[in-house]
């Protein structure tokens, strides 16, 4: 089998560094403690500056809410715009954290020493020593890391490298993880996002072996590595490289984003004409005039008993007011196409704005957030805005027809559940097309998109099936 070449200087303390990180043992341990240090610092250290972009969102949307008049204009700027876009620049800290992490490991000389350590793993499954670096790269964004495949001379090797490369999560599936983690398993969120990224990486080696024994037979080649010497990057270059990352981000919020929001934001508005279930508004004025009799009896002081009487009538108001809401947003044109594909999706535990999520996630996976903030947010807050988070929101979901009619939509076994089928499902557009560029051929584009969309299925559907018989 084929081994790296140490080429590093003869330096006492580099030679005892390498000692260490490159050691045929514990080389293993010391990298995955490194990629739990990166992803619990992303996501420790993002949580302060991710709260205060919360904070401002939240800010100017409830100023927009009490300054702009009832309009089809406010309701675009709010629950479209402002919700969808917002819900998913909340994450941009966490995004700038972690290839900030990725170009350190890079710019110290340390990754050089992880292909090292990764080399004879690489070869046991059937890919060259090469294949790493596209791997790690694929922590950032697919596409590139695709494209770095190129580099691979042996075919075989190579198309086993881009094909499992998706499994690697990108950051556009990191505001989906952060948020889900930050409402159901915010005293565990380190290991969790490690976790998650784990299961992609454990994913993407099966799949290497299954390919390697069916479709392909890669062969192991010579692979000769220089270990850079070790270094202490300008702090100038490791954050221009992630602010570079961060602008990319940025745009593509600007631009794919916004439109995708708008236009979800227009299926979920329309049609306005809708024929209720129930005539809400009478149910609102009988419940009203109710109240007024009531507080006439109970006398116009501000007692225990008139405040006591306002709370219940703002909550039973509040109750109508998301029936409402619900049934409006159930009987839009975007709720008609979550509809029909519910029933593929509640085996998993996923409801129809779940399904609408993972579809408009298609294009750009930090879509989903944004889908997310526009659909949930249809629920308004107590005071008639909507003011409170999207976690919150997540929290307040429940089933309002149907067999679960009543029952919570999130808990933490369906937040697991839908994080690992967006790790594994459909890539985004523009990996699958530099998938069929690559690959030289649109069937391993046309592949990928069945396969990762099975796997993510019967995945998710183990982790709520079975997780529901054991919690």
């Amino acid at each position: 089998m084929a081994r790296l070449e140490v080429k590093s200087g003869n330096k006492p303390f580099t030679d005892a560094l390498d000692r260490i990180f490159t050691h045929r043992i514990w080389g293993f341990p010391v990298f995955f403690a490194f990629l739990w240090v990166m992803f619990a610092g992303t996501f420790r250290l993002g949580a302060y500056p991710m709260h205060w972009i919360g904070l401002g969102v939240s800010s100017l949307s409830d100023f927009l809410s009490s300054a702009l008049p009832d309009s089809m204009l406010k309701d675009l700027l709010i629950g479209g715009i402002i919700s969808g876009i917002g819900g998913v620049i909340v994450f941009l800290p966490n995004i700038l954290l972690l290839f900030f992490f990725i170009s350190l490991m890079e710019d110290t000389g340390y990754m050089a020493r992880a292909v090292y350590v990764m080399d004879k793993v690489m070869h046991r499954i059937g890919l060259h020593g090469k294949s790493f670096i596209p791997m790690v790269m694929g922590f950032g964004c697919n596409v590139p890391a695709i494209m770095a495949t190129r580099s691979i001379e042996n075919r075989d090797s190579r198309l086993i490298t881009i094909l499992i490369n998706p499994f690697f999560s990108c950051s556009a599936r990191l505001p989906v993880y952060v948020l889900l983690i930050s409402a159901f398993f915010p005293d565990h969120s380190g290991t969790m996002l490690f976790l998650i990224y784990l299961i992609g990486v454990a994913l993407g080696v099966v799949t290497a072996l299954v390919l390697k024994r069916t479709l392909f037979r890669a062969e192991h080649t010579p692979y000769e590595k220089y270990l850079p010497p070790y270094s202490i990057p300008p702090l100038r270059k490791t954050l221009r490289s992630m602010w570079a990352n961060g602008l990319s981000y940025l745009k593509k919020i600007s631009g794919v984003i916004l439109v995708a929001t708008i236009v979800i934001w227009a299926l979920g508005y329309f049609p306005r004409t809708v024929h209720f279930a129930t005539d809400y508004d009478k149910k609102m004025a009988d419940l009203k005039r109710y109240y007024e009799i009531a507080q006439v009896q109970a006398g116009t002081a501000d007692t225990a008993g008139s405040r006591v009487l306002r709370e219940e009538y703002n909550q039973n108001i509040h109750q109508l007011v998301l029936q409402k809401n619900a049934e409006m947003h159930e009987k839009s044109y975007i709720g008609r196409i979550g509809k029909w594909i519910e029933p593929a999706l509640l085996p998993l535990g996923f409801d129809w704005k779940m399904g609408i999520s993972l579809l408009t996630g298609i294009s750009a996976k930090e879509i989903v957030v944004s889908t997310m903030g526009v659909l949930y947010q249809a629920d308004p807050g107590s005071r008639g805005h909507t003011s409170s988070t999207l976690v919150e929101k997540l929290h307040s979901q429940v089933y309002t027809a149907g067999p679960r009619a009543g029952q919570k939509v999130f808990n933490p076994l369906v937040a697991f559940a839908f994080m690992v089928f967006i790790l594994i499902y459909f890539p985004c557009i523009g990996t699958i097309a530099t998938i069929s560029k690559v690959s030289g051929s649109w069937k391993w584009g046309a592949f990928t998109v069945v396969y990762s969309t099975l796997l993510a299925w019967v995945m998710a559907l183990l982790i709520y099936q079975v997780g529901s018989l054991i919690v």
